[in-house]
């Protein structure tokens, strides 16, 4: 038995009175005419991401390099399991997590997106996990066909998806860069994780 599940045997032990779960058939969450649309919008204003479009065709290797890590002034540590990017870690091969903590670009995909808020459902496809939250900058790479309206949805689409939790067992949603404010209003970019946070969105070819 897990850590995990020895914490939620005990709880549930100890729990004196239970109820129901409330119905949500009758709920009406929002939806959109163009959730694809709405998705973009709300990335970079609600989320406060930075959106970059490309097409299936583009090479996303030389996007990264030229539109993300271009930017930076040295040379950067990036580390990604994605196929075709160069990168000097690899969140599967590394001895720990810790060797993450030097990251300035980490690289994961987004598989789904919620145009309610511009959230990302991102899976654990990789063994260390630590490469979305200690990462300075995040990089999440979406498909469009991949964009749903609502919470509603996104969490429908991960209940029917037994692939999600299969070897890993975790996944995370994700909208924008870390940020917090004290009672005085400072606002703090990187608190909890990644200062800034880029989208990139590949709109796929449509047949038909």
């Amino acid at each position: 038995m897990s850590s995990k599940e020895q914490i939620l045997s005990a709880l549930r032990q100890h729990t004196c009175e239970s109820y129901g779960m409330p119905d949500l058939t009758q709920l009406n969450p929002i939806t959109y005419a163009d959730p694809v649309a709405e998705f973009k919008k709300k990335t970079t204003t609600t989320a406060g991401a930075t959106l970059i479009e490309i097409s299936e065709d583009d090479d996303l290797n030389a996007v990264i390099r030229d539109r993300v890590v271009g930017g930076w002034p040295a040379n950067p540590v990036i580390a990604t399991n994605l196929q075709g990017i160069d990168a000097q870690l690899n969140p599967d091969t590394v001895t720990e997590a810790q060797e993450l903590e030097r990251v300035d670009v980490g690289i994961v995909r987004g598989d789904i997106g919620v145009a309610e808020n511009a959230c990302i459902w991102i899976p654990q496809t990789m063994k260390e996990r630590a490469i979305c939250f200690a990462s300075e900058h995040l990089v999440i790479v979406i498909d469009d066909s991949r964009i749903v309206n609502n919470m509603h949805e996104a969490y429908s689409l991960i209940q029917q998806s037994s692939h999600y939790f299969t070897e890993y067992q975790y996944g995370t949603f994700i909208s924008g860069p870390s940020k917090t404010a004290d009672i005085e209003g400072a606002l703090v970019y990187g608190a909890q994780a990644a200062r800034a946070v880029t989208v990139v969105f590949v709109n796929r070819k449509k047949i038909g």
